[in-house]
């Protein structure tokens, strides 16, 4: 996926609350449609073919399917979350396999089969000046809402779990490696990370404001067919479970 523009079509609104302290982002049984307010799709390249986003009960699991053929889009929605609060996200995933083509480490094989970001400004204290530059160029070409940094949270095909690699195209998103390969393919992974730890460990930054929230399946680099499927974001605090729904 190309990261020029990652963040143009961002929405800044709040996210909607469930009871405990759990706050729900991705509870797919609500909506009628995809995208339906919040999320919406996001291109990039008017010349690419856009993932196609549909809802989809499968096995029990109310989820949005991503069908990728040599295309890309992001359905994504506005995240503003306090991070010292409710950091960990959690998900459920599924993949029918992963790219056999892709690799994270070149522009040419930059596509993963599932991917779940999120994007974050950060205060001035955590990029360095060069950095401050760059990202004020970009912003004054591209959009002034693109954010400092990114984390991709990705299904990948080689790599081992627990990876971290910087983007082919940009340093100021990083790809960690949740899935690899064929053995968790074909069923529901249920997944939780820690936003505001990945954060501090990826980017070095004590703290953050987050901006977006997106899952995708891009192909446009490889040409390849994906399909995958994902359910249930939401988010709790450091010290409270997930909370999946039973599947029906």
């Amino acid at each position: 996926m190309k990261q020029i523009g990652w963040a143009a079509a961002l929405l800044i609104a709040p996210v909607c609350s469930a009871a405990e302290g759990v706050i729900e982002v991705g509870n797919f049984r609500q909506y009628s449609q995809m995208p339906e307010p919040p999320w919406q799709l996001v291109r990039f390249d008017d010349d690419i073919p856009p993932t196609r986003y549909a809802l989809q009960q499968y096995e029990g699991v109310h989820a949005v399917e991503a069908r990728a053929e040599a295309s890309m889009a992001l359905l994504a929605r506005p995240l503003a979350i306090n991070l010292q609060q409710t950091p960990v996200l959690c998900w459920r995933w599924w993949v029918d396999a992963p790219i056999e083509q892709a690799d994270m480490t070149r522009k040419s094989g930059d596509d993963y089969a599932a991917r779940v970001y999120v994007t974050f400004d950060l205060p001035d204290s955590a990029l360095s000046l060069g950095t401050r530059i760059k990202l004020g160029l970009a912003r004054a070409v591209h959009s002034d809402d693109l954010p400092a940094a990114a984390i991709n949270y990705v299904w990948d095909n080689r790599h081992p779990v627990g990876t971290t690699q910087p983007n082919a195209y940009t340093d100021r998103a990083q790809m960690l490696v949740l899935q690899s390969g064929t053995d968790n393919s074909g069923r529901w992974i249920e997944q939780r990370r820690n936003l505001l730890t990945d954060l501090q460990q990826l980017f070095e930054a004590d703290t953050g404001v987050t901006r977006q929230l997106a899952v995708a399946s891009d192909t446009d680099n490889t040409g390849a067919t994906a399909r995958a499927r994902f359910a249930d974001l939401h988010l709790v605090p450091a010290d409270q479970p997930c909370q999946f729904p039973p599947q029906s």
